[in-house]
């Protein structure tokens, strides 16, 4: 999964509701388009260029996936559902709500419908200082200055004024901080590993992701299960409990929390569905043995799909080696895990069903997970 990128977004209103209009759009962008990570102070500023009323100013910092010419695409449209009528003339003229790409990152886009840097940022003030509330050291790609230099030697003398009222970020409703680790379970192609990058990402979380794709004996198993169940089981088992120990003792004091793809238990289900008798009597034993000395997660995510759609994504990612499981082994897994969660009354558990969401391509598929995990 590639990293976002980083945009900064002016926003402006002088008609109607001025700070309702700002908020609708706040709204609107982190449903639509990505994560805000900061928002400026609201400045009235007297209206540039034309007579009007003053407008409200602000500028926010975006995280989004979304290329800039689809951002765009996006903002008009939410430009226009908050009653933003198209200009009849090229003169300067009042309007509900402005949405304006400033930055993204040091990229320099010219075509005929967007221009980036903004063009006109540097003569404006109503840009800049809000700018400046939440980038004073970014640098324009083409003055090669900071958004500080900019704004000393900006030649408006427009008055602004901070407004007492501010705006709110949405993505502060989603509160993560009541917990120090969570894991996040669920069957073959669920969807784990991505929602684990993803909240990573999105929330400054230290990430463990499990090492599936180092087990030498994983291949061979999928062609011979009864031969090589105990030696991949192992071979697992040794490498989850190696994995979380280190990862747990190199605390990372810049993130937040730990946000891992799989819990150690996972060893035991899968175990009890692949080893048979004294197999897996032996390896209950080791089991127990490493598992009593790791930490618990404060909060374990299980993510349910239903069959059909565990094999859509299977296809869909391609591993050679597993695409011939079997409809009868994923819903072993699935019943193994759900059968497990019922025995643990001292677990806080999550069981989400996402068999008709998709979180990775759909936004708001995505939002909905989260709002689940946070309720």
């Amino acid at each position: 999964m590639t990293k976002p990128t980083t945009f900064h977004i002016a926003l402006g209103s002088n008609k109607g509701d001025k700070l309702e209009n700002l908020q609708h759009a706040i709204e609107a962008i982190h449903l639509e388009v990505g994560n805000i990570k900061a928002i400026s102070k609201v400045y009235q500023s007297p209206a540039f260029g034309f007579e009007s009323d003053d407008f409200y100013n602000a500028c926010l910092v975006l995280e989004s996936y979304l290329r800039p010419q689809v951002i765009l695409e996006i903002l008009q449209e939410i430009e226009t559902q908050l009653g933003r009528k198209p200009k009849q003339t090229e003169v300067y003229e009042a309007r509900e709500i402005d949405l304006d790409i400033i930055f993204s990152e040091q990229e320099i886009i010219s075509t005929e419908t967007l221009m980036v840097p903004h063009p006109e940022m540097q003569k404006r003030k109503f840009v800049l200082l809000p700018l400046h509330d939440v980038a004073a050291k970014m640098t324009h790609p083409k003055f090669n200055k900071s958004v500080s230099a900019l704004l000393t030697e900006c030649a408006d003398d427009s008055v602004l004024s901070p407004l007492e009222d501010t705006l709110k970020n949405p993505l502060e409703r989603l509160d993560f901080s009541k917990y120090n680790y969570i894991a996040i379970e669920g069957n073959i192609g669920a969807g784990k590993t991505s929602l684990t990058k993803m909240i990573a990402q999105d929330f400054n979380a230290k990430s463990i992701l499990e090492r599936f794709t180092e087990n030498p004996f994983l291949p061979k198993f999928y062609e011979d299960p009864k031969r090589y169940a105990f030696t991949v089981e192992m071979a697992y088992l040794t490498d989850r409990y190696q994995q979380i120990t280190e990862d747990f003792a190199q605390l990372d004091l810049f993130k937040d929390f730990i946000v891992s793809d799989y819990d150690v238990y996972k060893s035991l289900i899968f175990s009890k569905i692949t080893l048979k008798g004294d197999e897996f009597s032996l390896y209950r034993k080791l089991f127990y043995m490493m598992y009593k000395d790791l930490r618990q997660p404060d909060l374990y995510i299980y993510l349910y799909q239903n069959t059909e759609r565990l094999q859509q994504n299977i296809k869909k990612r391609g591993r050679d080696y597993e695409q011939n499981i079997e409809d009868d082994y994923l819903e072993k897994i699935n019943s193994g895990y759900l059968e497990f969660l019922k025995t643990q009354p001292n677990f806080n558990v999550k069981i989400i069903d996402i068999s008709d969401k998709d979180f990775v391509e759909n936004r708001t598929d995505y939002l909905w997970v989260l709002g689940e995990i946070c309720k």
